[in-house]
């Protein structure tokens, strides 16, 4: 079997427990389930500028406000929205810390400025940390991806990436990475076992 020289993890949902969708569910004036909160989520105008980073903090409160009929205002839903990424699940920064003996790994993440400044400290776990808000890029485009191999100097086929969104695997697999749509950790670790990565990296 041929091994990747690059793993590059998305982080909210993979690596990092988060309670996102169930709180904006909440929030709604109708609430929605976690799949269709998913989708529209992501290719919401105001979060894509937002993790774009074109945007300040309070215009996007505002505007995700607006866009999403929330009734809060915009100094409430930024502290509430600041406080939906968690900790990293159980398990998961030692499962890096095994893969990191072996390959170069990675994040590719959706973030942005309040987020980011939470958990900037992680970048410690990976051989390298990149950021939407950043890069000025965001998933599910191709230009973040394109941006990436870039950035990290490999080839695509070089490349395994692992994300719970299946609009962002899409794209990387139409760019020749193998992309793995996963949810949550248990599943990434299925997932990294069945490839052969976790056994591979802990016992070669």
């Amino acid at each position: 079997m041929n091994f990747p020289s690059l793993l590059l993890f998305d982080l909210g949902g993979v690596l990092i427990e988060s309670s996102a969708f169930e709180s904006l569910s909440r929030l709604l004036p109708e609430p929605l389930d976690r799949t269709a909160i998913k989708d529209q989520w992501l290719f919401s105008p105001s979060v894509r500028r937002f993790e774009r980073g074109e945007i300040s903090s309070c215009e996007f409160a505002e505007s995700f406000i607006a866009e999403w009929g929330l009734r809060m205002t915009p100094q409430v839903f930024v502290k509430e929205f600041a406080s939906w990424p968690r900790e990293f699940f159980p398990g998961a920064r030692e499962t890096i810390h095994h893969l990191r003996k072996n390959y170069q790994v990675g994040c590719l993440s959706n973030s942005n400025p309040l987020h980011w400044e939470r958990f900037r400290g992680l970048e410690d776990d990976f051989d390298i940390a990149l950021f939407s808000h950043l890069l000025g890029a965001i998933k599910p485009d191709l230009e973040i991806f394109t941006l990436a191999l870039g950035k990290c100097d490999v080839d695509p086929a070089e490349v395994y990436f692992f994300d719970d969104c299946s609009a962002n695997v899409d794209t990387a697999q139409s760019l020749g990475i193998t992309a793995f749509h996963v949810d949550g950790f248990q599943s990434l670790q299925h997932v990294l076992l069945s490839q052969g990565l976790l056994s591979n990296a802990v016992e070669r």
